[in-house]
């Protein structure tokens, strides 16, 4: 859906959704985004090359948000989980880690608590 860079942290980021994301974005419909919404941002560092060319390098972590507005009532409809390295180990095994992800994504409430915004497409009629 998307790609994005944090500078502070030296990491790039890719963004993927399901086939309801893909939709909701060919449609303009991601404020807010339809129940059963899922995504995913892989992260990378960052690497410059001598020219200045930004690359991926080592995995960093996995990161999901999944919306079911009554499940996840009390996170603004968003359920949320984070791998870590390539060994994909889970991170934030207690409630607190819910509360960690809904106070960072706060600021973004206007935007269905989703930072990153979507590469624009158009709809494509299947054939």
């Amino acid at each position: 859906m998307s790609t994005s860079n944090r500078f502070e942290s030296g990491t790039m980021r890719v963004i993927f959704g399901n086939e309801i994301a893909i939709q909701a974005v060919s449609l303009h419909k991601t404020r807010p985004w339809p129940d059963g919404t899922r995504l995913a941002k892989a992260l990378w560092t960052q690497v410059t090359d001598s020219a200045g060319n930004a690359r991926t390098g080592a995995f960093v972590q996995l990161d999901f948000m999944i919306k079911n507005s009554q499940k996840y009532a009390s996170t603004g409809g968003w359920g949320f989980a984070r791998f870590k390295t390539l060994k994909m180990v889970p991170y934030g095994k207690t409630a607190l880690f819910a509360s960690e992800c809904i106070n960072c994504h706060r600021p973004m409430k206007n935007q269905d608590y989703v930072f990153t915004i979507p590469v624009k497409t158009e709809r494509r009629e299947s054939r």
